[in-house]
């Protein structure tokens, strides 16, 4: 497969009060084109700094990070940021929410563009809800908004950090299966952070392991499973085999 997002030997160092800490520490490790992967590893081994540094928000110390074989720039338009939280702001209406990256960028009457954002309300269910507010949507719902909102945008990379967090079990894997099939159906590549190795495993096509702080690339896993969505991949008879493998890497 074609590669989109490339590290090569990246390493970030941040500076304290007392002293300089080494986060990164030589990471390397490639994205393909239409994957989806996960970075899982050990709590506070820079899994968000991996993230903050391919959309061009930190800066990496040496190494560098391509994205289709070009440099990521500080806050790449290629790229395309899910945060935990939603992020949706309640006195704006659901429409006035996903178009609110076509105001920012000033590209609020670009007809390509506002049609893109009413396709996908009323390719995944959202359309009857353009004129609601937030607080009148489910958990569900309000992530879906915010991931149109991004998709809007058409990015070529989507970085997805925990956005399933605030939610409970029950509406996690429900929205996890709506988010999986948005992006697989949109044909967009996607990196996930997540502390939930179940997450991982029943998201990815595959998924790279860390190690503690200073982070580096301790293997690689690539995944295959006959079903396709999150919710059956869990069902699946491997898939108790491959969180062991997983957790094996992560104590």
């Amino acid at each position: 497969m074609e590669k989109l997002l490339e590290f090569n030997n990246v390493k970030y160092f941040y500076q304290t009060k007392e002293s300089e800490v080494c986060a990164l520490n030589g990471v390397n490790f490639t994205v393909e084109k239409e994957s989806f992967s996960s970075l899982v590893g050990p709590s506070g081994c820079g899994k968000t700094t991996i993230l903050s540094l391919t959309a061009g928000l930190l800066t990496p110390s040496s190494g560098k990070i391509l994205l289709d074989n070009k440099p990521v720039e500080q806050n790449d338009e290629r790229i395309g940021y899910m945060f935990q939280r939603d992020h949706l702001f309640e006195w704006r209406s659901i429409w006035q929410n996903i178009i609110l990256g076509l105001e920012i960028k000033k590209m609020k009457k670009d007809e390509k563009k506002l049609a893109l954002a009413e396709d996908l309300l009323k390719k995944y269910d959202l359309y009857n809800f353009k004129n609601k507010k937030p607080r009148q949507l489910s958990g569900g719902m309000r992530q879906r908004v915010a991931l149109i909102r991004t998709l809007v945008l058409e990015p070529a990379l989507l970085l997805l950090d925990e956005p399933f967090s605030a939610l409970d079990f029950q509406t996690r894997l429900k929205v996890c299966d709506d988010v999986y099939e948005i992006i697989k159906s949109e044909k967009k590549t996607a990196l996930l952070v997540t502390h939930d190795i179940s997450e991982a495993l029943s998201m990815s096509d595959k998924i790279i392991i860390l190690t503690k702080r200073p982070a580096e690339v301790k293997t690689e896993l690539e995944l295959s499973f006959p079903q396709e969505t999150p919710l059956k991949k869990r069902e699946d008879k491997d898939f108790g085999n491959y969180f062991e493998m997983i957790w094996r890497n992560l104590v």
